[in-house]
């Protein structure tokens, strides 16, 4: 058994799960971090898919109650298509179908030329701005207009344009969540129902997206790694846990602007070392 290995996929599985649902980018920092431990290879790849799948794991596991009924209901009515259960089925199919479409046609284009330390520190800053700047706006907008306060209240428009804002997210660096939840707050939603539409809309994209880099990627898993993929998958479930339920207490009371702040000077600190890499001393 390779210790080291074992080591970096912790390191990695923490990352995932602490910043798969926070406005951040998980993907951003897996490229970053993986380059930093000189894990980005085909096989480290492949981790990520695993890892990833945790993630969601933990979000179905936070809210394996509601959906639960929600699935006891769609089965028990399937056509009572007015109730809250199928309204919220109706959302998340509404809102998963730009990003699947778009991830489809343009999946192998954007993991050649999109997957760099480069594109993740622009869209880090400027997704830091883009946060600064609704914020701004959502509390002028709080007072001005009545807010969605559920998700069975949602409209299909809503889930329509949060689906659009999601499709952003393909490019490394922007942060799904940080597209979901931050469009839904300029959609009309109130932060707790945008967060909380975000981390069901993360169960159908994130496994269709798993499901398709993992039959892509088949050839490349060996027993051998077992070890590897189940310490990362692991860490990432606990991590992705805790990083559920602090963000659903953080929204209660905070904004996202030190979200912003963090993306700004992380993406500042991610170019110069992309320029000292670039020119060595």
């Amino acid at each position: 058994m390779d210790l080291i290995l074992i080591f970096k996929a912790i390191i990695l599985g923490i990352v995932e799960g602490a910043t798969e649902f926070i406005p951040v980018s998980s993907t951003g920092h897996l490229i970053v971090v993986g380059d930093m431990l000189n894990f980005n290879d085909a096989r480290g790849k492949v981790f990520e898919i695993v890892i990833q799948l945790a993630a969601i794991l933990a979000v179905c596991w936070e809210y394996r109650k509601k959906i639960g009924a929600t699935m006891q209901s769609l089965i028990a009515e399937p056509r009572n298509t007015s109730s809250n259960a199928h309204q919220l089925a109706a959302h998340l199919c509404i809102a998963f179908l730009p990003a699947a479409l778009l991830g489809l046609a343009f999946h192998s284009s954007i993991k050649e030329y999109l997957f760099s330390t480069l594109t993740v520190a622009i869209a880090l800053i400027m997704g830091g701005l883009a946060i600064l700047y609704i914020e701004h706006n959502a509390k002028q907008k709080a007072n001005k207009v009545a807010l969605t306060t559920s998700l069975e209240a949602m409209t299909h428009k809503q889930a329509l344009q949060i689906g659009l804002a999601q499709a952003v997210a393909l490019i490394p660096g922007i942060s799904r969540s940080g597209a979901t939840i931050l469009g839904g707050m300029v959609f009309g939603l109130n932060r707790q129902t945008a967060t909380e539409f975000s981390f069901f809309l993360a169960i159908p994209i994130m496994f269709a997206a798993t499901a398709y880099d993992l039959l892509k990627s088949w050839h490349l898993l060996a027993v051998s790694d077992l070890p590897m993929f189940t310490a990362g998958f692991i860490t990432a479930f606990i991590s992705a846990l805790f990083a559920i339920k602090l963000l659903l207490r953080f929204v209660a009371t905070h904004d996202f602007k030190v979200f912003a702040y963090y993306r700004i000077v992380f993406g500042f600190l991610l170019l110069i070392y992309i320029g000292t890499l670039a020119n060595p001393t």
